[in-house]
């Protein structure tokens, strides 16, 4: 792995469309685990500016928010235009301690069958140059987020007890993490499998983001990158209603109206579903209707009806059968 540290001054304002004067360092070559450039992508201005902080000054940055925001996304696309490597973990249930920190092996070796440790992914990131990305970091496990405690520190060391090694990490590590929750739990009902986090380890991360849905015009522009198809007149037109249809979601599920909330993500499903169908009614149901308990039916019927001007009839579905 490269261990040059970045000597490459990259503008904001060129590199993210933000109105800043700040410049910040990347690296002048890419390497297999910096993330593709998606040229669609939107930068939340407050969102960028904090995943900069964290890579220009080794801040330990925690990026909160409702699901289908783009998260990840957003450190992954900095990462991108920094040319920095990254690399994604998921916190998934199944994910133990001996998968972050490594294990003994039985190899091959002369045709002899040895035994030899196998580092995991948090002694293989600090050796380099590497943004470590924690996704879904309150679904967690408790014994596995201990592991990291050490490394919340920005001088924190890792320690190995396995091989009795310490670890300093490299210059340019960096650590960030994505959640749905700001470790209160389940408390929409939303996230099952979020938990509680220990305060006193949120209290180590430097920087606490929130990323909210964006403003409609820049959400219509995303749909419209990733489905050019709709990208005419009448097509523009069809994905403003269906911004305005996740915008009712929203408010509704604020309101406690409906208990599902339309993401980015599903609008992007639904565009892509309408072209497959031919149909917005039958593309909406199948794409965020049906994910839906029954009893909010109705409701998503008059969000429609009032974005679209017409109503959502059960025979939609019949017509695709």
């Amino acid at each position: 792995m490269d261990t040059d540290l970045p000597g490459e001054r990259i503008s904001v304002r060129d590199a993210f469309g933000i109105d800043s004067p700040l410049v910040v360092d990347g690296f002048r070559e890419r390497t297999e685990h910096v993330p593709d450039v998606d040229e669609a992508y939107r930068f939340n201005p407050d969102v960028t500016l904090a995943v900069l902080a964290g890579f220009a000054h080794n801040r330990r940055v925690l990026v909160q928010g409702l699901h289908g925001t783009g998260k990840s996304s957003h450190v992954e696309q900095v990462a991108a235009r920094l040319n920095w490597p990254c690399v994604r973990v998921n916190l998934d249930g199944h994910l133990g301690r001996l998968d972050l920190v490594g294990r003994d092996a039985v190899v091959l070796r002369e045709g002899k069958q040895v035994t030899e440790f196998r580092e995991g992914i948090v002694p293989w990131a600090l050796r380099g140059p590497v943004a470590l990305v924690l996704d879904e970091y309150d679904a967690g496990r408790p014994d596995v987020l201990f592991v990291l405690q050490r490394l919340l520190e920005r001088e924190g060391r890792f320690t190995l007890l396995d091989r009795n090694l310490v670890l300093r990490a490299h210059p340019s590590f960096r650590l960030f993490a994505t959640a749905n929750t700001v470790g209160l739990g389940n408390l929409t009902g939303l996230y099952h499998g979020t938990q509680r986090l220990n305060q006193g380890q949120l209290d180590r991360w430097d920087v606490v983001a929130s990323l909210n849905y964006l403003p409609a015009a820049d959400e219509i522009a995303i749909v419209l990158a990733r489905v050019p198809a709709l990208d005419d007149d009448a097509g523009r037109a069809l994905v403003s209603a269906m911004v305005a249809v996740a915008a009712l979601t929203r408010a509704g599920f604020r309101a406690g109206d409906v208990s599902t909330v339309m993401s980015p993500r599903t609008v992007i499903t639904w565009a892509e579903n309408t072209g497959i169908f031919g149909d917005p009614a039958t593309a909406f149901r199948l794409s965020f209707v049906n994910k839906c308990d029954e009893a909010e039916h109705p409701l998503l019927a008059e969000y429609f009806q009032r974005c679209f001007g017409r109503e959502l009839h059960p025979a939609t579905l019949a017509a695709t059968a």
